[in-house]
């Protein structure tokens, strides 16, 4: 497809990286003309220099001929002014990233009356993450699938655990629930295991299944812990309002400890249920003060890495069992793999892939249709979820027999209401849901196949 992207910030820069790995041909529009030079050389795409809300340049760009227009801005009128824009000119497909917290209830509005085909808020989408985590704080992280019927769960195995030194065909065997681990993270590294694989004392194991399923196996193994009633914010962001809001209809305690006078004033008011402090979130002998060691939770949201990793290898140190990190540059991911920082949040990253989501979507082959993609793993394994929507070479086999491209899994079989975790017996039909599990990067058409 040929797709415009208006402003190369960290959430276009990374879709321009991600777009252009994929063979789109991606066309940028950025006011520094530093950065479009910088992309144009890494990515191997085209570029112009000059405002996305100006026709002349978005002409110059081929909006004529383009697929798609992905505006990115910090501004969220620039963003949607670039979408009408495109729309007139005949684009099919508009996706506006609005940040603006008063816009989040209007978004029917925007898509009805305005025709954006996506409307994506980075702060609303990684509150939602924070929650999901939240609620089943004895996991990694959590994606869901099926329209949220479906799990992806990642749990750290403990040197105590029953399933060290079990092969994935005993753990199964040993255990009362019906999973499937799709991948395992050892070393750093990314593994799709096969049953014969043997699980370690730190492995972080990536298992599926329905939430019931999942919530069996966590007590089964002896990782369960109960949702998250007390949890400390550092930082007044509009992530943490978004989150706030949502825990407080939880009957969740929220502290928020932030150290601008006037955004605590504002946080008061927009959340009465919510303790607002006022004061330096790195202040060991204020985080103590209000409790640190109480909480079952710890998010650190401000606007620096460095100081949210710092914060959250404190609350470790204090014994806090959750700890959640929002990172911005992503080369942290590594490290912070290092200092036992597992469930990271990347606004950016959440954003560009739930626009990447879409743009699959669009991509039907052996009539299969992409309908969510997910990274695990730092990103070095996908989840993909697609339709079958006819006959093809796919169905009608049963699994053993198919001849699936090197690290590729069949992970889950959604049929009508049904839930299948699949053996080597089973059978994908037409109009059935499926989640494949890969390290290979290039299924973007959905080429699961050897040749």
């Amino acid at each position: 497809m040929k797709i415009i992207i208006v402003g190369i910030g960290k959430v276009g820069s990374t879709l321009c990286e991600l777009l252009a790995s994929e063979n789109h041909d991606v066309v940028i529009i950025d006011t520094d003309g530093r950065i479009v030079e910088e992309h144009i050389n890494k990515f191997d795409v085209s570029g112009i220099v000059g405002s996305g809300r100006n026709i002349d340049i978005l002409l110059e760009a081929g909006i004529k001929t383009a697929d798609m227009i992905i505006a990115t801005t910090e501004q969220d009128e620039l963003n949607i002014l670039a979408c009408l824009i495109g729309k007139q000119q005949g684009v099919k497909h508009t996706i506006a990233r609005v940040r603006n917290p008063e816009y989040s209830t209007q978004t029917k509005f925007l898509h009805k009356n305005l025709e954006l085909d996506l409307v994506i808020n980075p702060e609303l989408e990684s509150a939602n993450e924070i929650s999901r985590i939240l609620r089943f704080p004895s996991a990694e992280n959590i994606e869901l699938f099926a329209k949220n019927r479906v799990e992806i769960v990642g749990f750290k195995i403990t040197e105590d655990s029953i399933l060290v030194k079990k092969t994935l065909e005993g753990a199964r065997k040993k255990l009362n629930t019906k999973f499937l681990v799709v991948a395992v993270e050892r070393n750093y590294e990314a593994i799709i295991p096969k049953g014969q694989f043997k699980l370690e004392a730190n492995d972080v194991i990536y298992v599926t299944g329905t939430k019931s399923d999942i919530l069996k196996l966590a007590k089964e193994i002896g990782v369960y812990k109960n949702s998250a009633k007390k949890i400390m914010i550092i930082g007044g962001s509009v992530i943490t309002y978004y989150l706030a809001k949502q825990l407080l209809k939880t009957n969740t305690k929220v502290k928020i400890v932030e150290m601008d006078k006037e955004r605590c004033f504002e946080l008061k008011e927009l959340l009465p249920q919510a303790t607002i402090i006022q004061g330096d979130g790195s202040n060991k002998d204020l985080l103590n003060e209000e409790g640190i060691n109480e909480v079952d939770a710890f998010v650190t949201l401000t606007g620096l890495d460095e100081e949210n990793i710092i914060l959250s290898l404190y609350a470790k140190h204090e014994g806090v069992h959750k700890v959640i990190t929002k990172i911005n540059n992503i080369s942290y991911y590594d490290i912070l793999s290092t200092l036992n920082l597992s469930s990271i949040i990347s606004p950016k990253l959440i954003t560009a892939y739930n626009i990447l989501r879409y743009v699959r979507s669009l991509q039907n082959a052996i009539n299969l249709q992409v309908e969510n993609v997910y990274k695990l793993i730092n990103n070095q394994v996908e989840a993909i979820e697609f339709l079958v929507q006819d006959e093809n070479e796919l169905t009608h086999k049963q699994i053993k027999d198919l001849k699936l491209k090197k690290d590729v899994l069949v992970a889950v079989i959604i049929r009508g209401n049904d839930i299948i975790i699949p053996t080597g017996e089973d059978m994908i039909l037409p109009n059935d849901r499926v989640i494949i599990i890969s390290t290979n990067q290039n299924l973007a058409n959905m080429e699961i196949l050897r040749k």
